[in-house]
């Protein structure tokens, strides 16, 4: 696991021990740290016994701590927990921050950061697979994969490849990133942010104005304009130029199998500009492009079945999110529903013309069957199971069935991965 010794004999409260937060707790108390930990759920307490005090930091005494670590989950703009922090002068701070924290100690090595509204999974996920492929030692973490505090510290001349939604920005103070990259930004989690996108841009960016001198920053132009919290000396990548700076056509996309769509342009752009910064040849770079797997849940191809193909798109969970999916394909039977994030049919709307029709599901359902009334044969199906048996019904050779249902799932499915699962058993038990 990744530790500092600048946590030794210092006092840290945990709130919340789902991954992330034990795997905070271990390093904290591996690193000689005294910990008081808590979860609303006793069964998550229980193996701290003995170990740790227990207790609810909110009815805690903070004076003398070192900071409150908690999840990314915890809504500072609502959550009690910020203003009692606040009122010992404690910083609420995420395991992120612990990591930044624990950098001098580590050998060296560079931090790649990447965030942006959609795409940030499999930007960090590509970044982190050319780099492997091409030799260097690398690790991804962050929004992804294993929380970062339990990894193995890479050796001399590693790389941290860290997915960083805003609500861990939020809470990191210290992380100055190598190479920071924003990929765009569009409303989303607004509920976090007093439905301001302002402060949900501003929140974003603070990934730009942590960094020093020197060091790289990658963003859309027409973002980059708005951000304007570049840090000073810090040296600007437009991601609209990549392509045509690094001697990469737009054709050579039908190379690269798992990054179909213009959406996944813009990813393959990011992860290009990453690793040419890092110092990677075009020819290292190509060979990641082109045996890059993919991701579940991602535009992920599960099955053909007499002709149709079968594609899992449940992290379409925004309108902004779905429309390159629907840009990525022909003859679309398109799932599409769930806990809508936002009113209207938004950058979908110029993609309908790829859709062949449309079955909608969970709680947004009627509202989208009333916005593409008209425009596409739509049935209404509230579940996912009675959508994948019309759709495969409908569905001739050559079409494809997606599901990218621009919406959240907590109507219906615990998160995304679940409403994905179950439409790839939905799908097996169609063969």
């Amino acid at each position: 696991m990744i530790t500092s010794p600048a946590w030794k004999d210092k006092k840290y409260a945990v709130l919340g021990l789902a991954r992330s937060g034990r795997a905070t707790v271990e390093a904290l108390l591996a690193a000689g740290a005294d910990v008081l930990v808590w979860d609303d759920r006793e069964e998550a307490r229980e193996p701290y016994a003995g170990r740790c005090d227990i207790g609810d930091p909110l009815e805690a005494d903070l004076n003398g701590y070192a900071g409150v670590v908690v999840s990314p989950g915890v809504p500072l703009n609502s959550h009690p927990i910020k203003p009692h922090a606040d009122s010992f002068d404690v910083p609420v701070i995420g395991d992120i921050e612990l990591f930044a924290q624990a950098r001098a100690d580590l050998p060296p090595h560079k931090v790649v950061g990447i965030t942006g509204t959609n795409g940030k999974s499999t930007t960090t996920a590509l970044v982190h697979h050319i780099l492997k492929t091409a030799g260097l030692p690398t690790t991804m973490g962050g929004n992804i994969g294993l929380p970062i505090l339990e990894q193995e510290p890479l050796p001399k001349g590693g790389v941290y490849v860290l997915e960083l939604s805003s609500y861990q920005i939020d809470l990191t103070y210290s992380l100055d990133c190598d190479v920071a990259v924003i990929l765009n930004i569009t409303p989303d989690h607004l509920d976090r942010y007093d439905g301001d996108f302002g402060k949900y841009a501003a929140s974003k960016s603070r990934l730009f104005s942590l960094q020093k001198r020197g060091q790289n920053s990658i963003a859309r132009f027409t973002d980059a304009r708005s951000l304007g919290s570049f840090a000073e000396g810090s040296i600007a990548s437009i991601l609209e130029d990549v392509l045509s700076n690094r001697g990469v056509t737009r054709s050579e996309q039908s190379e690269w199998p798992s990054l179909k769509g213009p959406h996944n342009l813009e990813n393959a752009a990011g992860a290009i500009e990453v690793c040419d910064i890092l110092g990677l040849s075009a020819g290292q770079i190509r060979e990641g492009l082109r045996t890059y797997p993919g991701l579940p849940h991602r535009m992920e191809r599960v099955a053909e079945i007499s002709g149709v193909t079968y594609v899992n798109d449940s992290k379409g969970t925004n309108t902004a999110a779905s429309a390159p999916a629907l840009a990525a394909f022909e003859n679309i039977h398109w799932i599409v529903g769930g806990l809508a994030k936002e009113p209207g049919l938004g950058e979908c709307e110029p993609e309908l013309g790829h859709v062949k029709a449309a079955y909608t599901i969970g709680k947004a359902g009627p509202d989208f069957a009333a916005l593409l009334e008209g425009s596409v044969p739509v049935k209404q199906c509230e579940t996912l199971d009675r959508a994948v048996t019309f759709a495969a019904a409908k569905a001739d050779a050559g079409d494809t069935v997606l599901l990218s249902p621009a919406c959240a799932s907590f109507d219906q499915y615990a998160d995304f991965e679940k409403r994905g699962e179950h439409f790839r058993a939905l799908v097996e038990g169609l063969k």
